[in-house]
């Protein structure tokens, strides 16, 4: 099984997407953190789970979508690092997936 670990820009993003759903609706923000948690645990028995970011045209950045967001991960050996949460409306670009991995 694959180590999961969150870079802090995704948390970031998580967070914020969360005080952003949170303003409307705390309950919904709530269920949406732990569904993006579940999802990342999930790709520890399987990586390759997620699709090609199609931006990224790297075998190794994937996505898992979660409602309006994508999951941005990045297969490395037997890591994955979520990268991101992004919502789904947006292009990806390489800028947004920069950091401590």
């Amino acid at each position: 099984m694959a180590e999961v670990k969150w870079t802090f820009q995704a948390l970031d993003d998580l967070e914020a997407i969360c005080l952003f759903i949170a303003r409307d609706a705390p309950q919904v923000a709530a269920v949406f953190a732990d569904r993006a948690f579940q999802v990342a645990d999930h790709l520890s028995g399987h990586p390759s789970l997620g699709r090609v970011v199609a931006e990224m045209q790297d075998e190794s950045i994937r996505e898992v979508s979660i409602h309006s967001y994508r999951l941005i991960y990045r297969i490395h050996q037997d890591k994955i690092h979520v990268l991101t949460v992004h919502h789904g409306a947006r292009l990806l670009h390489e800028t947004d997936i920069e950091g401590d991995v």
